[in-house]
């Protein structure tokens, strides 16, 4: 299918001729394209006008496109069963079943009449597809295996046709239909192995749920989630799915976001805080505002990167292409060539020779070629969504092989982001509780980790914080300044004081302290003068230190970058196993940094879950979001792991190195099969050892090449042992 191709009126598409169906949506304007019925809702005429206007390679992407692939395969399925019912007696006519198999069937007309009769329904419904197919590839000036496949039918089968008509006992009628049995036997076979990466995109389309509970009027009303828009009020009761991404305004649930996120512990959720579609409500009955529907919900965005990485290209299937377009040539001209050397050269008898040119042109059809990369991109990149692992394009997936450092930011990435106040000193004229309140005054504004933590402890000791906050301003990768109840405060780094001439003399002793701690240390100036010091522990993320280990086996330099002073840094980089730290970084400066590192001659990556990080992940060769993470970084990252767990990137490098290794194989097998294949087919043998390969065996060898390496393709799913086991 080709969603992009639309018309205002009916007609059909223009790259594969598919029947245009109108679009009854709703929209102002009617449009006709290729939305289609789900199959159970067919007439057996609708599904058959379907089936004799798909094209090989047709575009399978999206819900529509999953729906027409579960289609095309039944019917070639249904295609080749045919086929094979009747190629049976026609095998059985042919010179294999009297001369080979000792088969004397009986014949109320002649022989060469009844495998007409036989062979003419096989070429012209179950070869349609290839014939079909080829014309439309020839409308658009492109050469591909279906023009090939057309070829070696229609010349076994027409040259059939003319024989018997002149009344010759000869003929290539068994070849025909061998050639169109084996060849879509190879087909279903490949669908069928690539079937499991659109089951997995349907899983996800199925996270979804149909219906929504919406508040209208005051009354409660069931819904389609798809007629539910940004603003609306709906109701989640316990056990329903969320419908939508939205924010709770009414209530406090238990959320289990496992099927999207990862995150295996089921999530309070109270008023103001965010919801994600496909996500199970638990425990409470919660209202929430719908905030974003259809495309734009986060499980949407998760479809749309699958589903666009399974259907793209990665730079060596590019290659391969190109090749294969040049291979179409090389192997019609090699059937010519064949037939000119045989029948002008030879002298060999014109059954012979044209017998050659057949096997030669199928046998060299680079179906195999065709196949060697996208059958393992799909699985990897299934199999990494099933895992939480979402890649973007092929190339990216192809790409995270090469990495040689990996950057990561330290707060939220290696460790929680959910940082605890665990010391505080002040000075002799401040209470501990008094300066609490005025940090977590100024700070109230701020949507900082350390800002949250402070916050927190001052909830849990009751304190009541200052109302009158004036002239916030927040200083990125510093700390804050505001005018608390009249005193000018500033909270921030050693640097922050340092810049606004404040002595910490007097606090010292407490600061190097809690540095030598590896803690986060927070600095409270009043009317520029030091007031308190508090110190905040990140505790590492449970899986980051097996994490950077498997790294560093792996080869791969591990750097750290980090806004926090450098003890800090380097105590948590110590614990880790990190050797190389960027400490005292301000956002803007972590892209300096990236860059660094590729000025270097490095294939970098960086890891980042903020908005701070987007500018870094742009930069980086590949840039990788954790976590839930903002939308910015989630948006410029080329890989998204959904569950903040550092052992999701070693996943991702060896699930990359796994699918890179496939492909190669694929690759090697396909132009190892095609360079000895043709000499062969087209009769080197022949002359010294009376070796030849008829059509129908060509077409068994070219068949069995593409099954070979779709299967291996799918061998990929054993690597998911090792992606579970990290």
């Amino acid at each position: 299918m080709h969603p992009q191709v639309k018309s205002d009126k009916p007609g059909s598409c223009k790259i594969c001729g598919m029947t245009l169906v109108e679009d009854k949506s709703g929209s102002a304007h009617s449009e006709h394209n290729h939305n289609m019925k789900p199959m159970e809702q067919m007439s057996w005429l609708e599904k058959f006008k379907m089936s004799m206007t798909m094209t090989m390679g047709m575009d399978h992407s999206g819900l529509a496109g999953s729906e027409m692939a579960k289609m095309m395969e039944e019917d070639i399925k249904l295609k080749f069963i045919f086929a094979l019912i009747l190629t049976i007696p026609i095998v059985a006519y042919s010179p294999i079943g009297t001369n080979i198999l000792g088969l004397h069937l009986p014949t109320p007309i002649p022989i060469q009449w009844i495998l007409f009769l036989l062979a003419t329904p096989v070429y012209f419904y179950s070869g349609w597809i290839f014939l079909y197919s080829s014309v439309k590839a020839l409308q658009q000036r492109k050469l591909n295996m279906s023009v090939l496949i057309a070829v070696g039918i229609t010349a076994a089968y027409g040259f059939s046709v003319l024989l018997t008509l002149l009344g010759s006992h000869d003929s290539f009628y068994d070849a025909a239909a061998m050639l169109i049995t084996f060849v879509l036997f190879g087909h279903w076979m490949e669908m069928k192995s690539r079937r499991g990466t659109t089951d997995a995109l349907r899983a996800l389309f199925n996270l979804s749920p149909p219906q929504a509970r919406v508040l209208r009027n005051g009354k409660e009303e069931i819904v389609s989630t798809s007629d539910v828009k940004v603003g609306d009020t709906l109701v989640l009761k316990p056990g329903d799915k969320v419908a939508v991404d939205g924010e709770i305004i009414e209530g406090e649930t238990s959320i289990d976001e496992s099927l999207i996120t990862g995150e295996s512990v089921p999530v309070i959720k109270k008023v103001g805080d965010e919801i994600i579609g496909g996500s199970i409500n638990q425990s409470g009955s919660v209202k929430y505002r719908a905030t974003k529907v259809g495309e734009d919900t986060a499980l949407a965005q998760i479809i749309k990167m699958v589903d666009t990485a399974q259907n793209s290209k990665a730079p060596g299937q590019r290659i391969a292409d190109n090749f294969a377009q040049y291979l179409v040539i090389f192997a019609v001209a090699s059937g010519l060539i064949t037939f000119g050397v045989w029948y002008f050269l030879a002298g060999a008898g014109l059954l012979l020779a044209l017998t050659f040119a057949i096997s030669t042109i199928v046998i060299a059809c680079p179906d195999a070629l065709g196949l060697a990369t996208p059958t393992a991109v799909a699985v990897g990149t299934g199999l990494g969504a099933k895992h939480n692992i979402l890649i973007k394009d092929a190339s990216t997936l192809e790409q995270i092989s090469k990495i040689q450092v990996v950057v990561l930011d330290k707060t939220g990435t290696l460790t929680e982001g959910k940082p605890r106040i665990t010391d505080m000193e002040t000075t002799n004229s401040f209470d501990k509780d008094d300066a609490l309140r005025l940090i977590a005054a100024a700070e109230a504004k701020s949507n900082h980790p350390l800002s949250m933590a402070v916050l927190e402890e001052a909830k849990q000791k009751g304190l009541s914080l200052p109302k009158k906050v004036e002239g916030f301003e927040n200083l990125s990768g510093l700390g804050v300044k505001a005018t608390v109840d009249g005193k000018r405060i500033i909270v921030g780094t050693v640097k922050l004081m340092k810049d606004n001439n404040i002595d910490i003399a007097p606090l010292q002793n407490a600061v190097t302290k809690f540095l030598d701690n590896g803690e986060t240390i927070m600095i409270l100036s009043v009317n520029g003068k030091v007031a308190a010091v508090v110190g905040a522990s990140d505790p590492v993320k449970p899986n980051a230190k097996k994490a950077i280990d498997e790294l560093n086996k792996l080869g791969i330099e591990t750097v750290m970058i980090t806004g926090d002073n450098l003890p800090t840094a380097d105590a948590v980089a110590k614990k880790l196993g990190i050797k190389r730290v960027f400490a005292e970084v301000l956002p803007e400066d972590k892209e300096k940094y990236v860059k660094q590192l590729q000025q270097e001659g490095k294939f970098v990556a960086m890891v980042g879950d903020g908005v701070n990080d987007a500018p870094a992940l742009a930069q980086a060769d590949i840039g990788i979001a954790i976590g839930a993470g903002s939308d910015v970084a989630v948006e410029t990252a080329k890989v998204v792991l959904t569950k903040s767990d550092p052992a999701h990137l070693l996943r991702a490098i060896k699930l990359s190195k796994a699918t890179v290794r496939k492909m190669k194989e694929n690759l090697l097998w396909a132009s190892i099969y095609n360079i000895l294949a043709v000499p062969i087919a087209a009769g080197i043998l022949y002359p010294s050892f009376g070796i030849s390969l008829p059509p129908e065996i060509s077409a068994l060898f070219m068949s069995a090449s593409s099954i070979i390496v779709a299967t291996n393709a799918v061998l990929l799913n054993r690597i998911e042992k090792d992606l579970i086991e990290i």
